[in-house]
């Protein structure tokens, strides 16, 4: 396996060891093994005691973290489970399969003190963390982490965050992995003298392999590639009255934002439920957007940036994923080019109803884990707005279609039917306002949200291992009956019952 250049060190003191091992946390992933090497008292333990707590979100240092000299191994139940192991004591390497190393890489991370008691049994693609007391210096360690390339660059990357909030005024600040998203952005939590921000990590998306007319799919679909998109919609929001978190600090070329954290509060109850009330403050938020013009051409730092269209490519590429994973999953063969060729001109003629419609900023994602909420607020201010970097110009049934449509929660049939109607009405004040063909729009766009995300939910079990999606899929073909009800689809039903679209059982693979 590749190896790029060690990454190297002097800590003139154990909290900037500390502070290190924290940031080395972060670039950690399930399967790394991490080999410390160094004498007694050289601080193996104390980097991966650092480590753990870390992991654990324990910025107090309140959580027990103690050596594993004579139990070999500790366990940890974390967002990322720990295993700390320590060899000293072995007697034998072929113990090591009785402390469960493998097991431990399968889902989590390996801290291995005295990897040298077993060497012939360790991964050869370990990482290694050699500590050693500074010649200059016995209060000071030197550090050199050496490794396969894909995690140096992942350490790298974790080091120019932590170069980052130094830049900008934070250079203490106490970090914790939030989420990441099924893109390459990642996020997490910072913490510095008592305020509390959240760190979007994006690196710039490379290009993906041609899919259509020498374009990735991405480039088709108009998905975000830098944070550009998302610094200048954002911006274009807060401008509006909306809540969109307020950006502290930004590095456009590095991926790097430091925005405001708008709580932790959502629009579901502790069941995942929906809450009524705030579905319709979210519901309310969409109708302001809607009665407002929206710019197209943005500009961020002296960089332009144009909001794309919701464009028939990137309509009907979206479409595909399910007849790219879906249909072959259910049927067990790919679909013929004259199924193909009859999907694509049902769905054509679909869009050309939708782009004929009222036009708005859709934001795309506008669903319940996207939807921060802030009760002490007033009218729009209560709705926070965090996924948007993908936004385009669409119709306005888009983002009302993705919240009453949520792919991974249940909206009562009648909360549904009251938050159209709600919609409607408040949007009636207008007498531009096409009521009728909001509705066909709706449905068309509901169901081609659902069809997308069939074939995403498919893609995701099969090409990235995460089954527990499936579990969705009757909620989506339930939504998509109720939307080729609409009789302007019947044709787009037939062609999903002629398929077994919509009673087929999907089982992980």
């Amino acid at each position: 396996m590749a190896r790029s250049e060690p990454v190297q060190r002097t800590f003139p003191t154990e909290q900037a060891l500390t502070r290190f091992a924290a940031d080395f946390a972060m670039a950690l992933q399930p399967g790394d093994c991490i080999l410390l090497r160094g004498d007694l008292g050289a601080g193996k333990t104390t980097f991966a005691r650092a480590v753990i707590r870390a992991l654990a979100g324990d910025f107090e240092g309140l959580l027990e973290v103690p050596s594993p000299t004579f139990t070999l191994v500790q366990t940890y139940d974390l967002r990322l489970p720990v295993s700390h192991f320590d060899l000293y004591r072995l007697t034998d390497p072929d113990e090591l399969d009785e402390l469960c190393l493998w097991e431990a890489l399968s889902g989590g991370v390996a801290l291995v003190e005295w990897p040298q008691r077993a060497e012939a049994a360790l991964p050869g693609t370990g990482v290694t963390v050699a500590l050693d007391e500074n010649p200059a210096d016995p209060d000071s360690r030197d550090l050199v982490v050496d490794g396969p390339a894909e995690f140096i660059t992942r350490l790298d990357r974790s080091l120019a965050i932590r170069r980052f909030l130094e830049e900008h005024d934070w250079p203490t600040a106490q970090r914790m992995f939030l989420l990441g998203d099924a893109s390459t952005r990642a996020y997490e939590t910072v913490r510095s003298d008592g305020v509390t921000a959240i760190l979007m990590n994006a690196p710039r998306r490379p290009d993906g392999p041609p899919v259509r007319d020498g374009k990735p799919y991405s480039q088709i679909a108009h998905l975000a590639e830098d944070i550009l998109p998302f610094v200048a919609i954002g911006q274009a929001l807060k401008d509006k009255g909306f809540r969109a978190p307020k950006i502290h600090v930004f590095d456009l070329d590095a991926g790097f934002v430091l925005l405001e954290h708008l709580g932790g509060d959502g629009v579901l109850d502790a069941d995942r439920r929906p809450i009524s009330e705030r579905y319709e403050g979210g519901l309310d938020c969409l109708a302001a957007m809607h009665r407002l013009e929206w710019p197209r051409d943005m500009e961020v730092a002296g960089r332009a940036y144009q909001v794309p269209d919701f464009d028939l490519p990137a309509f009907q590429i979206e479409t595909e994923l399910l007849t790219d994973w879906y249909v072959p999953r259910v049927t067990g063969a790919p679909l013929s080019q004259d199924g193909l060729a009859a999907f694509r001109g049902l769905w054509t003629r679909l869009f050309n109803i939708v782009d004929a419609g009222e036009k708005t900023l859709l934001l795309r994602d506008f669903h319940s884990p996207n939807i921060i909420w802030d009760a002490a607020a007033e009218g729009v201010e209560r709705v926070g707005l965090i996924d948007f970097q993908d936004a385009m110009i669409g119709s306005t049934a888009y983002d009302v279609a993705s919240l009453l449509q949520d792919a991974r929660v249940d909206v009562p049939a009648d909360l549904r039917s009251r938050l159209l109607d709600r919609y409607c009405a408040l949007r009636a004040v207008s007498e531009a306002f096409d009521e009728a063909g909001f509705r066909l729009a709706f449905a068309i766009l509901a169901a081609q949200r659902a069809t997308k995300i069939l074939g995403i939910f498919v893609r995701l079990d099969e090409r990235d291992g995460k089954p527990g999606y499936l579990a969705h899929i009757p909620r989506l073909q339930a939504y998509l009956r109720e939307s080729l009800a609409h009789p302007p689809l019947a044709e787009l039903a037939d062609w999903y019952a002629e398929h077994g679209i919509l009673d087929a059982t999907v089982e992980p693979r």
